[in-house]
């Protein structure tokens, strides 16, 4: 399927959603007058919405997709980052893109970026699972620097991580002091369902130095998509794993506040599977538990609403015909 353009897929969505009466991702608007438990995933998590909208768009010249992190932005905007080396601002409320800046490395070559922090001064910090690293770069995309690694973290055969299984999800603590880093897979040599958060303290004069390191467990057969902190400085984390013809699992756990000494094991709860969420009307263009899913690898708390998070995700699409880029919009009792 080739790419649309945005204002036609907006505007399709527009009339099939006034057909439908079904509830999208728009706003607070699209659940009103809807307690959160009538579209229940589980006691803890309920979806209000999912829009498709920018499936298969482009905006100024760029392909909308291959989106791998979220991340709160200033002014009603959300960031999304997609693994192309392409950050994109959009609304908060609407989603749509009102920007976009290209990433680059050292050498002016693509990212794999895959983690996404917007820092307090709007500076922006994306882990690429390349190598792996950690950068930050000014709100306009020029690049600042990078942050140290530690030698086991880095890809095989420099270091024990496997390709494509490294810093798959970035979060900075409440407060602003910490940074934490999630690989996406074991270590060469660790148990099948250990993986490890690294850790960056921030000093006093803004850098970062590494910092504690903490071990955490996955469910059997998953690895973690991303991470994210929540008001109190828990975790979480979002756990995906793909079985052909049968689909994605993706489920949602919060984890143990980082603190303390490294090599600490963070226990985590179960949240929710989104293969138990109320599909609303979505389609799948491959076979899948529930249609509702997707590659979801992109999350981030946007607000509270009646004593809950409102938790933001995102599908990487992988510029794939057969795949989604799929909004969800939850509400967790965390």
């Amino acid at each position: 399927m080739r790419p649309r353009t945005l204002r036609t897929v907006l505007a399709a969505l527009t009339a099939s959603l006034a057909a439908a009466g079904c509830l999208t991702a728009a706003g607070p608007a699209a659940a009103q007058g809807r307690h959160p438990a009538a579209n229940a995933c589980s006691p803890s998590v309920s979806l209000t919405g999912f829009s498709d909208a920018l499936d298969k768009t482009t905006y100024d010249g760029t392909y909308v997709g291959n989106l791998s992190a979220l991340a709160p932005g200033r002014r009603g905007s959300v960031a999304a980052l997609s693994d192309r080396s392409s950050l994109f601002r959009l609304d908060a409320r609407t989603l749509e893109p009102r920007g976009v800046i290209p990433l680059a490395d050292e050498n002016g070559a693509a990212l794999d970026a895959e983690g996404l922090v917007t820092d307090r001064d709007g500076t922006h910090l994306v882990s690429s699972e390349t190598e792996p690293s950690v950068r930050r770069y000014s709100r306009t995309g020029e690049l600042l620097g990078r942050l140290p690694v530690p030698d086991d973290l880095r890809t095989a055969p420099d270091g024990r991580a496997r390709v494509n299984g490294s810093f798959e999800g970035l979060t900075l603590l409440p407060g602003g002091r910490t940074l934490l880093a999630s690989m996406e897979y074991p270590l060469a040599g660790d148990p099948a369902d250990l993986v490890r958060f690294q850790t960056w303290q921030r000093t006093w004069h803004g850098d970062f130095r590494l910092g504690a390191r903490y071990t955490y467990r996955t469910d059997p057969g998953l690895g973690v998509s991303e991470v994210t902190a929540t008001p109190d400085g828990r975790l979480l984390v979002l756990e995906r794993g793909f079985t052909a013809g049968v689909g994605n699992t993706v489920r949602l756990h919060l984890a143990d506040r980082p603190g303390g000494r490294g090599g600490e094991a963070l226990r985590k709860r179960f949240l929710a599977d989104l293969a138990d969420c109320p599909s609303l009307g979505a389609t799948a263009e491959q076979p899948q538990p529930n249609p509702l899913l997707d590659n979801f690898e992109g999350m981030a708390v946007t607000g509270r609403s009646g004593g809950r998070l409102e938790v933001l995700i995102v599908s990487d699409d992988n510029q794939n015909d057969v795949q989604t880029t799929r909004f969800l919009r939850l509400r967790v009792r965390a």
